[in-house]
């Protein structure tokens, strides 16, 4: 069957996407990234969530909304640094390229840290709990991950091997960063009338999928919780850390620790599983031996 020289393909889904654009043109001649108002508009959702969320547990937003301002700027900070980090020799020679962050190259991970580290001395200084901010806060984060894994779409990145499995997605080659192809991926390369394609696992989509399944069941979770339990983080670090774990492996574009194989965000994944995993189980021997 032939596509006519689409752009993207869900072949075995019947879903074509003829031209992809992933920017839009004001005042003639200056664009803006899809990437950038798919990440802004994540974070305006996840900011109504966390409101949403302080409100029902009677909580102060207006503590929620400086703290915000920080996490934002600290948090895109932190994910681009962690991502020129792990990929510090396609910047080194260009360092004004790290500034531009409209072509993607923000790393989720980095993200979280700082913003980890940024509730931690905010939580400090306006002395309030830790957990009472964060059982909040994750719930916008997995709002603003729902969301802002569709930027990858539109820069046709952090997709995975190759696949012909249901959800198999066709992208024109000439659309591909090239330092995102793995051979896996270039073996199975696909041509229609002349027009070089490759067929990928649409990890963006699977992660995406994910973010907005633990949303839903941690949100409903929320309302059975006392405020500021901790609960919700640590689920939070739990389901997110086993789909980024499984997702990760079938990535092509993974940032790997430096001097191994090994890559990073597979790592942090299985740490934030096995971290979460150890202090519900901590919780529930006090909680057993309170009770005895």
């Amino acid at each position: 069957m032939s596509f006519d020289g689409a752009d993207i393909i869900f072949p075995h889904l019947g879903i074509v996407i003829r031209q992809l654009t992933n920017h839009i043109t004001v005042f003639g001649d200056f664009e803006i990234a899809f990437y950038g108002i798919i990440i802004g508009i994540g974070m305006l959702l996840a900011l109504f969530v966390i409101e949403h969320d302080a409100r029902r547990h009677h909580n102060d937003p207006d503590l929620y909304y400086d703290f915000f301002i920080f996490a934002v700027v600290f948090g895109v900070i932190g994910a681009r640094l962690y991502y020129v980090f792990f990929e510090w020799d396609q910047y080194k020679n260009d360092l004004i390229s790290i500034l531009n962050i409209r072509q993607g190259g923000l790393a989720i991970y980095g993200g979280i840290i700082a913003g980890c580290i940024t509730a931690l001395v905010f939580c400090r200084i306006r002395k309030v709990s830790f957990f009472l901010l964060s059982d909040s806060c994750f719930l916008g984060v997995l709002v603003g991950q729902f969301i802002g894994r569709w930027g990858n779409f539109f820069n046709c990145e952090a997709f995975g091997r190759y696949t012909d499995s249901l959800f198999a997605m066709r992208i024109k080659l000439s659309l591909v960063n090239p330092n995102m192809l793995s051979d896996n991926v270039l073996e199975h390369m696909i041509s229609d009338n002349g027009i070089r394609y490759i067929q990928v696992h649409p990890t963006f989509l699977y992660e995406s999928c994910w973010n907005l399944a633990a949303f839903i069941f941690l949100y409903i979770l929320a309302r059975k919780k006392e405020p500021g339990s901790g609960t919700i983080t640590l689920m939070y670090m739990l389901l997110y850390g086993i789909g980024r774990f499984w997702i990760e492996g079938l990535r092509t574009d993974q940032l790997l620790i430096p001097g191994t194989s090994l890559p990073v965000s597979q790592c942090l994944s299985l740490l934030l599983v096995l971290v979460s995993i150890s202090v519900f189980i901590l919780r529930c021997r006090r909680s057993a031996g309170r009770a005895s």
